[in-house]
C-alpha cells in the first residue's frame, strides 16, 4: 500500500514536469530551422530572405508550424502510446538512439558517485561527531566546506589544466582508448581503461557529494547523542559501542537517507558540468550541443528522462526510509494523522 501511494503521487508530478520542460524549451527564441538557416547562410553565402521558402517547407515537415499545445500533445502521445520521444532534427535519428548510449553513462557515473559519496560522507561525519572540536573534526569540516563552496566546473578546469599541460595525459575527451572502443563486452582491461578516463569526474563528484552528507551526518549524530533516550541508555550501563551502533547512528541516518534522492539530482547535475568541461561523451555535452542547435525534442526528452529518474530516486529513498523506520509507513498509511 505504501508503494502504491508513492507511485500514484508521482503521476501528477510527472505530468507537470513534462509540461514545464516542453514550455521552457519552446520559450527560447528561435527553433531548429533558425539554426539551420544560420549554418546554411554561413556555408553558401545566401541571405535569410533567399532561404525563407526552404525554411517554411522544413518547419511544416517537422511540425514546427503547429501551435505549442499541438506540438506538446503529439510529443506526449508518442511517448505514452509508442514509447517514441520524437526525431532529432540535427542528428536525423530517433531521439532514443541519440540519447541511448549517453544517458546510461551519465546515470552510471552519477550512481557510483552517489553511493561512494554518501558512504564516505556518513563515515567522515561519524568520525567528526565522535571527535568534536578535535583536530580530526576540524580537518573533516574544512574538507567538507571546500567541497561545498568550490564550484565543480572550477575543479574540472583545474583538473583539465593538469591533465593536458602538466601530465600530458592521453585520457582526455573519451571514455575508452582506441583499442577498447569497438570491444562490445566488458573485461577487466576495459574497466581499468574506463577508470583511467573518468577518474577526474568520479573524484570531483565524490568530493562535492560527500561534503553535504558529512555536515548533515555530523550535526544529526551530535543531536542524537544528546537526546534523552541516549542518556537513558547510558544510565542503564549500556556500552558506548552498542549505543552508537544500535541507537545513535541508525537514527542519525534517517535524514541522510531521506536526502539521497535530492543528492542524486545533485550528482547528475555535477556530472553534466564536469563532463562538459572535460569533453566526456556523456549527456552533458549532448545537452549543450542540442541547445546550440535548437534540437528541442532531444532537450525535452533528456529533461523528461532525468526528471523521471530523479522522481524514482526520491521514491526509492522514501522506501528505504520506510524500511528503516516503521513510523514512516504508519504515518503514510494512516494519512499522516497523529
Amino acid at each position: 500500500m505504501f508503494v502504491v501511494q508513492r507511485m500514484l503521487a508521482t503521476i501528477p508530478l510527472l505530468i507537470g514536469i513534462s509540461m514545464v520542460s516542453f514550455a521552457l524549451i519552446l520559450a527560447v527564441p528561435g527553433d531548429y530551422v533558425d539554426s539551420w538557416m544560420v549554418r546554411t547562410a554561413a556555408m553558401t553565402g545566401q541571405s535569410s530572405i533567399d532561404l525563407e521558402p526552404q525554411a517554411a517547407i522544413l518547419r511544416k515537415a517537422m511540425g514546427l508550424d503547429q501551435p505549442v499545445y499541438v506540438q506538446y500533445w503529439i510529443w506526449v502521445k508518442g511517448i505514452i502510446f509508442h514509447g517514441d520521444f520524437g526525431f532529432s532534427f540535427y542528428y536525423n535519428r530517433p531521439v532514443l538512439e541519440v540519447i541511448g548510449t549517453r544517458l546510461p553513462r551519465s546515470l552510471g557515473i552519477a550512481f557510483v558517485t552517489l553511493i561512494i559519496g554518501q558512504i564516505l560522507g556518513a563515515l567522515l561525519g561519524i568520525y567528526a561527531a565522535l571527535n568534536q572540536y578535535k583536530i580530526g573534526d576540524t580537518i573533516a569540516t574544512v574538507f567538507a566546506f571546500l567541497g561545498v563552496v568550490i564550484p565543480k566546473f572550477v575543479l574540472a578546469l583545474v583538473a583539465l589544466y593538469f591533465l593536458a599541460f602538466v601530465w600530458h595525459s592521453p585520457y582526455i575527451g573519451a571514455l575508452n582508448s582506441p583499442e577498447y572502443i569497438l570491444q562490445d563486452y566488458w573485461s577487466w582491461g576495459k574497466i581499468w581503461d574506463l577508470l583511467k578516463h573518468v577518474w577526474p569526474v568520479l573524484l570531483i563528484s565524490i568530493w562535492a557529494g560527500q561534503a553535504y552528507t558529512l555536515r548533515m551526518m555530523r550535526a544529526n549524530l551530535l543531536d542524537v547523542m544528546n537526546a534523552q533516550y541516549v542518556e537513558t541508555a547510558r544510565a542503564k550501563g549500556i556500552s558506548k559501542r552498542r549505543i552508537m551502533l544500535v541507537h545513535a547512528i541508525p537514527n542519525a541516518l534517517h535524514p541522510v537517507i531521506m536526502n539521497m534522492g535530492a543528492r542524486f539530482d545533485y550528482m547528475i547535475k555535477g556530472e553534466l558540468e564536469i563532463a562538459i568541461v572535460l569533453g566526456i561523451p556523456t549527456i552533458g555535452p549532448l545537452i549543450l550541443q542540442s541547445i546550440q542547435q535548437r534540437d528541442m525534442l532531444v532537450i525535452a526528452a533528456i529533461f523528461m528522462m532525468v526528471a523521471v529518474i530523479i522522481v524514482i530516486g526520491n521514491m526509492v529513498a522514501d522506501l528505504l526510509l520506510a524500511l528503516l523506520d516503521p513510523r514512516v509507513r504508519q504515518a503514510t498509511l494512516g494519512g499522516g494523522g497523529a
